[in-house]
């Protein structure tokens, strides 16, 4: 049986993906406890070769990512010797961005001897194909999710953020460090600078990063999120086919159903 282990951050993700799952090995980031689920190894960034060793040792030979994180602050006190040499490489791709922070930590798993394997690989229903899952999609909606694409493909290629916010052409907001929640809950702070709902309401708009590594780091969108769109007054919600995880999909489409928003995943 090939073992899979997840490298599993903040939030419910992990233990969706765990449901997909035979016996896979829970290994948490210190600070990042998933929720709903109980982590079988704990590790930190400073000590990353014991931790290839435990998975070795546990019979593991893929892993995935799932769940938030932030940069984790680096204890010099707590490196071991090996995983002290892998310094000098994380600290040059944590001053080129998170994307390629990211991308060094799938290498070194893979130098490792682990296949890294995608959400969408694992959990495919998870991350929905394209289609119009609920309400009903206007011409300015169209038209502003258009817009909000082209926003977030620039914000990307500069390796800032994943979503936005726009209505009836303008930009409302644009995703940073804080996250989405925080993206939303800004909409409301406006108000007076919005334009008048009755000629549309306005969306969010999440996708990833263009030549982002889907394996890890994909936006995450679910219920709660459908509720903070419907408290900021928005007409819906927009995301890229197969580049966005949604976690509970079903508990989305009733929320959106009962506060009257669209749910468009779009090719």
């Amino acid at each position: 049986m090939i073992r899979t282990a997840i490298i599993a951050g903040a939030g419910r993700l992990p233990a969706a993906v765990a449901a997909e799952l035979q016996a896979p090995l829970i290994c948490a980031l210190d600070g990042f406890a998933p929720d709903g689920i109980t982590a079988d190894v704990h590790f930190r960034i400073e000590r990353l070769v014991p931790l290839f060793d435990a998975l070795h040792a546990a019979g593991v030979s893929t892993v995935t990512f799932a769940g938030a994180v932030r940069r984790p602050r680096l204890d010099p006190a707590m490196f071991d010797p090996r995983s002290a040499q892998l310094v000098p490489r994380l600290i040059a791709a944590m001053g080129q961005g998170d994307d390629a922070t990211l991308r060094e930590v799938i290498a070194l798993f893979e130098e490792a001897g682990f296949a890294v394997a995608g959400t969408a690989d694992i959990a495919p229903a998870l991350v929905p194909g394209a289609g119009v899952l609920a309400g009903e999609i206007t011409v300015q909606d169209r038209a502003d999710a258009t817009r909000a694409a082209a926003i977030v493909a620039a914000l990307g290629a500069v390796d800032v953020g994943q979503g936005c916010i726009v209505q009836q052409g303008l930009c409302l907001g644009v995703e940073v460090l804080p996250g989405t929640d925080a993206l939303v809950s800004s909409v409301t702070l406006h108000a007076a600078l919005r334009p008048d709902p009755a000629r549309g309401r306005g969306l969010l708009y999440k996708a990833a990063k263009p030549g982002q590594d889907r394996r890890i780091d994909l936006p995450t969108l679910g219920p709660d999120t459908v509720a903070g769109v419907a408290q900021a007054g928005l007409g819906g919600i927009v995301w890229a086919a197969g580049k966005v995880i949604c976690l509970d999909l079903p508990g989305m489409q009733a929320a959106a159903a009962r506060h009257d928003l669209f749910l468009w995943s779009r090719e």
